[in-house]
Formats: structure tokens, C-alpha cells, sequence
């Protein structure tokens, strides 16, 4: 039983299934409340200050959605694709993750994840960040599509899955790989053991 000065809750701030499923798997179990953000690239951002930004306005967000008690705590996060500079987010369609994928195949490429950790009783929220560097073998044009036939790509920065069939194409994964499927759990519980949530009392 949580005692009386444990947070209620923790709120992701995220519709995503494979956060929650990370956080689950160390034993916190959240309420979803999705912030409905833009998430366009600032001119001369880089890809670490965008995703510490994101992360840090959806928690911010989806706080300002909350009263102030019972405390809880929300956890913002963002992740993206970068190769060669450029900042590779979802698919717009099948097409053009085919195309991203073409573009990684063969090639390593780094993927940043911001995280951002807020109580309802704070005023500003603790964040990090993690880069993790990640390969993918060469792939054929047909095979490239038959995965995007799959569907898995179309919802996914960079347009494949480390946790799901996407796995098959990746030779190597430098870092934590919680931090490519969406989360890093490390850093993400240590901001919320900071916050005062411990795994365990989501």
C-alpha cells in the first residue's frame, strides 16, 4: 500500500503503447493523457535540443491539465531519427517509409530520446536526454516493402521497430536500447525517483 507522501499517480504524456509497455515493465503502471503538440523543428535546432524542448512542453502541458492535488507526476518524451544531420520523424505514408528506410539501410544512424519529468505541485520540469547509435544491414528495395506491408513502420520515427519485426534489419545497437524503442528506462527512472515516484508506485 503507497503511504500518504508517495505521488498518486504518474500520467504519460505520450499515446504511446511501447512507452507505457517500458514503464510497465518496471512496475509502473500509468494514466495516458496524450498532449496534442507541434512538433515541427525549430531553424537551427539541434536534435537534442529539439527533443529536450518537446519533451519538456508535453509534460508541461498535460500538467497544466491537472490540479495541483493529488500530487502526480507526468513524464513527457519525444524520440527521433537522425542521419547525416537531418532529423528523420514518421512516415507521412508507405511510400515514403520505404524511402526512409532505403535511406538507413546499410548505414548507422543516431536516435535521440528527450525525457521530461513534472509534478503537478512544480513549476519546472527535470529533463535529459540519450542518443543511441544503431545499424542497420543492407536491405533489397522488395524486402523493404514487404515490412512496410506490415504496417509496424507507419507510426514509428524513422519508420522501423527495434522491438518488433523491424529487429531483423538491425546489426547493431551502441546504448541503451529501451531509448530506441521510445523510452530510456535508466534515465527516465532516475528523473522520476528525483520527482519522488519509485518503480513499482505508478
Amino acid at each position: 500500500m503507497q503511504n500518504a507522501s508517495r505521488p498518486s499517480r504518474l500520467v504519460l504524456a505520450s499515446a504511446s503503447a511501447r512507452r507505457r509497455d517500458l514503464l510497465a515493465s518496471k512496475g509502473l503502471h500509468c494514466e495516458v493523457m496524450p498532449a496534442d503538440l507541434d512538433e515541427t523543428q525549430q531553424a537551427g535546432e539541434s536534435p537534442r535540443v529539439l527533443v529536450e524542448r518537446l519533451a519538456a512542453e508535453k509534460a508541461l502541458a498535460v500538467r497544466r491539465r491537472l490540479p495541483a492535488r493529488p500530487r502526480r507526476i507526468v513524464l513527457g518524451s519525444d524520440t527521433v531519427v537522425v542521419l547525416d544531420g537531418e532529423v528523420l520523424g514518421k512516415p507521412r505514408d508507405a511510400e515514403h517509409a520505404v524511402a526512409t528506410l532505403a535511406r538507413l539501410a546499410g548505414r548507422t544512424h543516431s536516435v535521440w530520446t528527450g525525457v521530461a519529468v513534472v509534478a503537478t505541485d512544480a513549476a519546472a520540469p527535470r529533463v535529459c536526454s540519450v542518443e543511441s547509435r544503431v545499424t542497420l544491414r543492407p536491405a533489397a528495395l522488395g524486402e523493404l516493402r514487404a515490412y512496410v506491408a506490415t504496417g509496424e513502420p507507419l507510426d514509428k520515427a524513422g519508420a522501423y521497430g527495434l522491438q518488433g519485426e523491424g529487429r531483423r534489419f538491425v546489426t547493431r545497437v551502441e546504448g541503451s536500447e529501451s531509448n530506441v524503442i521510445g523510452l530510456p528506462l535508466d534515465e527516465a527512472l532516475a528523473l522520476l525517483a528525483e520527482a519522488g515516484l519509485e518503480s513499482g508506485h505508478g
